[in-house]
């Protein structure tokens, strides 16, 4: 995990790597500070001049200018270093999801995915800014400080032994209590942005059934169930501060008796006042260091199950890659299943499509249909290679398609899936999704196959108008005729539409079949459809049934030969005909 993490700090390695030196700098110069004050007391004690004094006096302020000056310059380097790291984890994060094939992102929830990009790397920025800066700090005071105390306070600085192991073991008994919390927070923490986006996302669906109420009241249950894991775990992160207090206290009290008690019978020739006042200031050093300590690994504990989900992101690899010498080129748009059989999980006990034998000839029209779950969108998901067949395999222009690049595989392949999605931007910006080249003729042609130019040239703007997030101002009809205008964009050998004109009526619907049929004759194309008007004069049509094929056939011959394409025909004519009858 560590190992997958550091691979993210990259340019930051030499601020990574001077923070540490600078700290140990600033260490020394504080810790040598109280050793030089101690020296001048004893001098004033014996009645030294003025030039004495001015002369420690000006190492003193040396010394804190040069601490001042290493501690501010790691505080720069830290936060670069710390801020680096922070921009590289979700830059690397996002380029891996990107990387991901569609049976990957079905491992995480969304939500999931934000949490990691955003809340897990802001633990992991914190923890690596105290690792690098305090958790270096702590222990070199600790032990720089201990040191001297040795040189200055002789035996009686093995009461630090003694309160060492008692923090520790106070430390070490906290960290256990604490860490099952934090891992059992953040699977909470993914819940409550999961009801957030889903609020947001549906929020006309909320409005128009009233349900603000119930929302409210799904959120608040989310967000009192984080803060009370969260305030449990504070709770006992707390007892670290009273623990601490006691030590720091029976240590004032042990040095400042025996210290003074030694002094009045040794008439200061085993301790002094210097090396009481030095001793005193190197307790505090230690106690104060161990203070930073217990914050380092509360931290570090709370960015330990960050980490672990992050790396959980960055360590899985896509289960679809190119060969080792992929296609690049797809001859033309002809399609064969060989029996194929599909499972979107190895454990899935059943298969979604069974033993599908099917060729679809380059330039031809293909109509699928069938009923809700008979896997109609599964077979052509796996065209494009968005999963990858179980068994038997799939040819394009007459290879199977794990021997193509899959960037080159794609670029020939378009699909519209079922859920149209535009991204913030103009018309233009998102159609250029298609073709980032496209002219503004191709892209007005394209339009006006997919019957988009006679809304858009009606917006004042026309392709140049804004399209908000998810393509919120245009509606269900408009957004499915922008997103084949966008595939269409791509000129592509295989042309998907997955149900993608379900919002739009019949007579626009027949509109863009017939454009489709006129301008890209000889791309093969592949209508899933609800409706048999959308694919009745395909070339062929395809009728699917619990993930088999049950039918091929033109439209005359299924009506014939299909029960069900029969009784979807039958079913949808008569309620044509009935609403011709009411109007």
């Amino acid at each position: 995990m560590i190992r997958q993490l550091a691979k993210s700090i990259r340019e930051y390695k030499a601020a990574s790597i001077a923070t540490p030196i600078l700290v140990a700098g600033e260490v020394v110069m504080e810790c040598i500070i109280p050793f030089v004050i101690a020296i001048l007391i004893n001098e004033i004690k014996a009645g030294c001049s003025i030039d004495v004094i001015l002369k420690y006096g000006i190492i003193l302020v040396v010394m804190a200018a040069l601490s001042l000056l290493f501690g501010a310059w790691a505080g720069s380097t830290c936060a670069t270093a710390s801020c680096g790291l922070a921009k590289n984890l979700r830059k690397d994060i996002f380029y891996s999801i990107q990387s991901y094939s569609f049976e990957n992102i079905d491992k995480f929830m969304t939500s999931s995915l934000v949490t990691r990009m955003t809340t897990d790397v802001t633990n992991v920025q914190t923890a690596y800014m105290m690792l690098i800066r305090m958790a270096i700090r702590a222990p070199l005071m600790l032990v720089f400080a201990f040191i001297m105390a040795f040189v200055m306070g002789g035996k009686m600085a093995w009461i630090f032994l003694v309160v060492v192991p008692i923090l520790a073991a106070g430390l070490a008994a906290v960290i256990y209590k604490v860490r099952p919390l934090f891992k059992k927070v953040f699977k909470k923490y993914d819940a409550l942005n999961q009801s957030v986006q889903e609020n947001i996302k549906g929020m006309r669906v909320v409005k128009s059934f009233v349900r603000e109420d119930y929302e409210q009241k799904k959120f608040n249950h989310a967000a009192e169930d984080v803060c009370a894991d969260f305030t449990k775990a504070e709770r006992i992160l707390a007892l670290n501060n009273p623990l601490l207090q006691f030590c720091i206290y029976a240590v004032m009290v042990f040095v400042l008796s025996f210290g003074s008690y030694t002094i009045v019978t040794s008439r200061g020739m085993d301790l002094d006042v210097g090396q009481l006042s030095s001793l005193l200031t190197y307790s505090f050093m230690m106690l104060s260091s161990l203070m930073m300590l217990s914050m380092v690994f509360a931290l570090i504990t709370l960015a330990g199950e960050s980490a672990k989900r992050i790396a959980e992101v960055l360590s899985e690899k896509s289960t679809l890659s190119n060969p080792e010498n992929p296609v690049r080129e797809v001859e033309d748009g002809s399609i064969s299943f060989e029996h194929v059989n599909f499972k979107y999980s190895k454990n899935a006990k059943r298969m979604v499509l069974q033993d599908i034998n099917l060729d679809i000839r380059s330039g031809e029209t293909i109509g699928i249909i069938g009923g809700t779950g008979s896997s109609k969108s599964s077979l052509i998901q796996l065209i494009s290679r968005l999963y990858d067949v179980t068994d038997g395999s799939i040819k394009v222009g007459g290879r199977d398609v794990r021997e193509y690049d899959l960037e080159s595989l794609r670029n020939q392949v378009a699909v519209v899936l079922q859920k149209n999605i535009l991204f913030s931007g103009t018309i233009k910006e998102n159609l250029r999704w298609g073709n980032k080249e496209a002219t503004d003729e191709e892209m007005i042609q394209a339009c006006k196959m997919s019957c988009a130019d006679e809304f858009v040239s009606q917006f004042p703007d026309g392709y140049d108008t804004y399209i908000e997030q998810g393509g919120a101002n245009v509606s269900g009809g408009q957004k499915q005729r922008l997103c084949i205008a966008r595939a269409l964009l791509k000129k592509p050998k295989i042309l998907i539409l997955d149900d993608s004109t379900s919002a739009v009526d019949t007579k626009t619907d027949a509109k863009i079949r017939k454009a489709m049929a006129e301008y890209i004759p000889s791309t093969t194309k592949i209508i899933i459809a609800q409706r048999t008007s959308s694919v009745e004069n395909a070339d062929r049509i395809i009728v699917m049934d619990g993930g088999k094929i049950a039918n091929v056939g033109t439209h005359a011959e299924l009506l014939k030969s299909s029960s069900i394409y029969r009784e979807i025909y039958i079913s949808q004519n008569k309620e044509s005909k009935e609403s011709e009858n009411i109007e």
